[in-house]
Parts: structure tokens; sequence; C-alpha cells
């Protein structure tokens, strides 16, 4: 049965009684009771169509009398009456009460028990925005960076490309700043393993970092550095790191250098201009790229905008974030960053690099923004702003863009990857920014391109303990060898 069916089905409100008690700001405990009255309707409302169709022996189907289905059948559809019940349940009450769900309620469903006799009970727990009064949010005084783009910033940006698009090539000097070193990297606490990288090239920069941590001076470190030279250094684990035991803690790094390699860096011909993204002359390549640095610009200014206004609208809330939401929100958020990112025109490496500073802080980020979130979601729920689906395809095609891409692959990709709902409030977010903006008065100061001083390491030093290590082909190789050793010594025996 489909859901409109379903809908039409139980179209009337369901009598029942709530207790809802605080826990937080953001959380509810809810105990339901619905009277046995209300369960026989939707007992009643199952028979309607199960009478027309049922087969009990002696009679021909739909023949039976409803009295003897009903007896017959009343078990067998009990679990679709609880589902029904539940779900009717949770619709209302998200509906008829003063709080806005942001998650999905936790419960047992299994544990739920529809009784044969008397009220059907069920408590579960939910997590909530915080209520709040929404302040001013018009006339609100931000500072916005602006810039105007020079040739000598978009010559920045080719050199880049064109360094994405060299060929490494080896060198028998000493590694010198901005070399790449090919490097096995393990990381060990207490002399223990924590977990290493067999092969790992490296560009020499000031700054080298992981999901968990990052390497200061690490230039310093490697100016220098020859084939076989082994070269250990530590590093001090952020207080995100996975595993709890070793957050804070202080590891051994060791690279174990296996060459060293010069960047060839090729010229802007038109065969790479075609590569690029088929461009017919080096003044479109250049106006695409303005085009980037623009809206890497708008990016700064919303976020910088999102930063001021929580700032200046959450002045005296207080609002308990429990650690279970944030932590179950800090992915949402971290790839709601990434999307926003490549909506915005940044490179892989630029996006790497955020992505491990975003892992590193990831706790602190989650709660600011999840406070970023309440407020504009208040907002755009009281000026009802909405996305529509032109506004889905313009975000889906600047994605697509960016990374070669057709849009449809990109969609596939985010709703197999369950991200639409991501986009979508980013762009009610963004819509809600752009009318603060319409209402604010600015503080315009020089937007600074930040230099690249940082190699991001796309690689977490400690592993999440509840991950299960994906299974390699010399796993595989390793297990069968086991078995047929085993086999030739014991044809009979059992292999567990």
């Amino acid at each position: 049965m489909t859901n409109s069916e379903d809908n039409k089905k139980y179209k009337e409100e369901l009598v029942l009684t709530t207790d809802i008690k605080k826990i937080s700001s953001c959380e509810r405990h809810v105990k339901v009771t619905v009277p046995q009255s209300e369960v026989e309707r939707y007992f009643q409302n199952e028979f309607v169509d199960l009478v027309k169709t049922a087969h009990v022996p002696g009679f021909r189907p739909g023949m039976a009398p409803r009295k003897l289905v009903e007896k017959r059948f009343r078990k067998d559809i009990s679990d679709q009456v609880k589902n029904a019940l539940v779900t009717g349940v949770l619709k209302q009450i998200s509906q008829q009460n003063d709080f806005t769900p942001i998650s999905e309620p936790e419960f047992q469903y299994d544990a739920i028990i529809l009784p044969d006799k008397g009220p059907f009970i069920f408590e579960f727990e939910i997590e909530v925005r915080p209520e709040f009064e929404l302040p001013e949010w018009k006339g609100l005084e931000l500072k916005k960076p602006l810039r105007d783009f020079s040739s000598t910033d978009v010559d920045n940006v080719i050199k880049q490309i064109l360094e994405n698009h060299g060929e490494l090539k080896y060198k028998t000097e000493p590694a010198k700043l901005d070399d790449y070193v090919e490097t096995k990297l393990t990381f060990k606490s207490d002399g223990q393993i924590l977990s290493s990288v067999d092969l790992e090239t490296i560009r020499i920069r000031p700054v080298l970092s992981f999901h968990d941590g990052s390497i200061e001076n690490f230039d310093t470190l490697l100016v220098g550095a020859k084939p076989d030279d082994v070269i250990t250094t530590q590093i001090t684990l952020t207080e995100n790191t996975v595993n709890p035991e070793f957050r804070g803690k202080t590891v051994d790094v060791i690279f174990e250098i296996k060459a060293v390699k010069k960047l060839d860096v090729p010229v802007l011909s038109e065969a790479l201009l075609e590569r690029l993204g088929g461009y017919s002359n080096e003044g479109d390549f250049r106006d695409a790229i303005l085009d980037t640095l623009q809206r890497q610009l708008e990016y700064e200014q919303r976020n910088q905008a999102r930063q001021q206004i929580t700032e200046k609208l959450i002045v005296g809330a207080d609002w308990e974030l429990p650690p279970r939401l944030l932590k179950r929100q800090s992915e949402r958020e971290f790839r709601r960053k990434i999307l926003e990112l490549q909506r915005s025109g940044y490179s892989e490496e630029q996006i790497q690099s955020y992505s491990n500073f975003l892992r590193q802080n990831i706790m602190t980020e989650t709660a600011r923004a999840l406070k970023e979130h309440f407020i504009l979601e208040k907002i755009a729920e009281v000026e009802s702003i909405i996305e529509t689906e032109e506004d889905c395809d313009l975000e889906i095609k600047l994605i697509a863009s960016q990374h070669g891409l057709s849009p449809q692959r990109v969609r596939a990709h985010l709703e197999k990857a369950g991200e639409m709902d991501i986009l979508r409030n980013q762009i009610i977010e963004r819509k809600v920014i752009d009318l603060i903006f319409q209402h604010a008065t600015f503080k315009e100061f020089q937007y600074d391109v930040k230099d690249k001083n940082e190699t991001a390491i796309n690689w977490a030093i400690v592993p999440d303990p509840n991950v299960i290590a994906e299974v390699t082909t010399e796993d595989l190789k390793a297990v069968h060898k086991e078995i047929n050793a085993k086999k030739k010594l014991d044809p009979n025996v059992k292999i567990k």
C-alpha cells in the first residue's frame, strides 16, 4: 500500500496523551499513551482491506465472515498496526507540540510491544531545536572582505594549476623547500605502532597536516634530506582524535626517506588548455579563473558573516549541546563544509587542507555550526524562505564544473550518499545570509589571498577503534594459502 493510501486510511487524528520531559535544551523524553479504543480502530481499518482478499479454508477468497477473518489474522497484522500507530504518533507529535525535531527519535522498535488488551504505551527520546526568542537580525553591522582581483592573482592560480599538472623527477641533490620526498611513515606511541604508510609523496612546506594533528616547521625538518635518511620528530594529537586514549598525547613520527624529487612544471600550451576544460585560448582560461576567485571571495564573505551573525545573535543564549548530538552531527557538518568548498571553486588540495583543519577541531566547529544553523533555520521559517529545484540544479552544476563531471553524475552521487538534504539546507542558509546582508551595514576591509604553506595528508594517525579494517587482496591470498595448507595435511579438516 502506498503512503497516500495509508494517509487516507488514517486521516483522522489519533486520540492520545503525551508526557514530555525536558532533559536539556536540545533533548526531550516523550511518553505516549494510545487508548485501546484507538488501537482497535486501527485494527478495524486493516481488516477492511484484508476481509476482501483473505484466504480461509472452506471459503472462497474474500467470502469468509469478518469475525472469522479477525480471529484468524489478528496476530498476523499486529506488526502492521503497530507500525501505523507509531508512524501516526510521531507525525502528530511533531506537528502539535512546541518543539522542532532535528533528528529521528531514538527507540528500539522491536522492544515496543503492542498489547492484546489495554492501552498502547511506548517511550522515546528526541533531539529538538532549542527554544529561544529570535533576536533582532536586521540592521547588523558586519565586516565584509572585499578584493579587486588583479592579473597577479590570476597568475598565481595558473602557477598552482600548472604545478598540479607537473611531472615529478628524481634528483640526486638534497631536498629543498617545495621539493618532494617519497617516504615511509610510521607513527608510534611508547614503542607501539599506531599506524603506518608504506609510501607517501610529500611536498616540503612549513606545515604537514593529518586528520588528527599537524607538524609545524616541517620544512626545517626535511630540507637537506637524502635517500636512506631516517628522520624522527613528534606530533601532538588533537583532542578530537577518534580514540579517546590518545587525545592530546604526543607520539613519535618516523620518516624513512626513499627518494627526493623535483617538480618539472609544464608551460601553458594549447594542448594543456584543451585538457583543462576545452579552453580555446588563454584569455578564456584567465576569465574562468577570475570567476573562480570571485566565488571563493563570496564563500569567505558568507563564512565570515555566519560567524559574526552567530556571535551577535546568540549573546546570552545558554544552550546545552549534548555530546551525543555533537558527535552525530559532526560528520554532517563536515560534509556540508566540503560541499560548500566544492561549489565555491576550491581545488582538491585546498579542500584537503581545510578538511584536516575541520577534523582536528570538529567538535568546536560543529557546536558553532549548530548554533548558526538553529538561528538561520528559525529566520527561514519566519521569512518563509525555501529552496527550489532550480536552486539545487545550480548548486549541482557548480560542483560538477569544478570537478569536470556531468551534473547527472554529481546528483546521483549526492543522492546515493544521502547528501541532498545537506545541499538543500545549505541553499536555505545561504538565502537567509543574503537576506541579512540586504538589511545590514558593512565595514569593508581588504581580503588577503592566503599563501599555501601546508601539505595536507588524507590520513588519520590513530585509526578509529570501532572501524573494521578493509580486507585487502593480500589478506585474502594469505587466508586461502592457510586453508590450502591445512587441507593438504587433512582433507577432511573443517575450516572455521
